[in-house]
């Protein structure tokens, strides 16, 4: 028997349909993404602001093909494949095209200590931003959702507070503005249906994920909400069966 997830819609549309028709041609990096996941938007992101070359394959995660489990065998999108080799996990793709892209845009800065400091607060996301919206999209009765809210509030404040504007490290959009920006383009899904203001955070958070929101790399990876509705109505029912829904229902960190 199939799962539900699996019946996900089958390709980009909006603005992302158009992005992914401009990088069908075969090229050294094959990008295997699914246009619903906000870790395959992260890498996404940084593809197109490094300008980097690369072709599109769209993979449904929940129906694991031979050839993306001998890439990657968690069966997790994002992937990439680059001359032959595989790689995963979103935030060591974009780590790795730093590396293996240096003439193109970096993302992160070129002093060690402010890149040590920009992985800090990626890594601040990771650990809080990230569980927090996942905790609170999953919460069920009232008193849950009320806690997870808050603690959300509480991890978004604390990097809201330290945002040098209009981007996190200042006037350079960064790899630490690539990591959280999904989530903002998502919190829509948590405003309609778990009460959640970008106002009860700060007016700096109001402010920075405004501007994030309206980054031409953000805009042209998305897809239409309608059928990223779909999506999160699992997650919003607690029926959602990805790998990340099992961790957070099982107290596990997530994959």
């Amino acid at each position: 028997m199939s799962i539900p997830d699996a019946q996900i819609y089958p390709h980009a549309t909006g603005p992302a349909a158009a992005t992914v028709a401009k990088h069908q041609d075969p090229q050294d990096l094959v990008f295997h993404a699914g246009w619903f996941c906000p870790f395959v938007q992260r890498s996404w992101i940084a593809l197109e602001e490094k300008g980097i070359k690369y072709q599109y394959k769209e993979v449904n995660p929940y129906k694991k093909e031979k050839h993306f489990l001998d890439i990657n065998p968690k069966g997790l999108v994002p992937a990439v494949e680059y001359k032959g080799r595989a790689i995963y996990e979103s935030l060591i793709i974009c780590e790795f095209l730093e590396e293996a892209y240096p003439d193109h845009r970096p993302l992160l800065p070129s002093d060690p200590v402010d890149r040590a400091i920009a992985r800090i607060w990626i890594d601040h996301i990771t650990k809080a931003v990230v569980p927090g919206f996942q905790r609170l999209l999953m919460a069920q009765d009232e008193a849950a959702q009320n806690a997870a809210r808050e603690e959300y509030y509480a991890a978004l404040r604390k990097y809201a507070n330290e945002v040098k504007g209009p981007y996190f490290l200042g006037n350079e959009f960064s790899l630490v503005d690539v990591a959280i920006a999904p989530w903002i383009i998502r919190d829509y899904v948590i405003r309609e249906n778990r009460g959640y203001k970008r106002e009860d955070v700060n007016e700096a958070w109001v402010k920075y994920a405004g501007v994030v929101s309206e980054r031409d790399s953000v805009v042209i990876t998305q897809s239409e909400r309608k059928h990223l509705n779909d999506v999160y109505g699992r997650y919003l029912r607690n029926e959602a069966q990805s790998e990340a829904a099992k961790a957070m229902r099982a107290g596990r960190p997530m994959p």
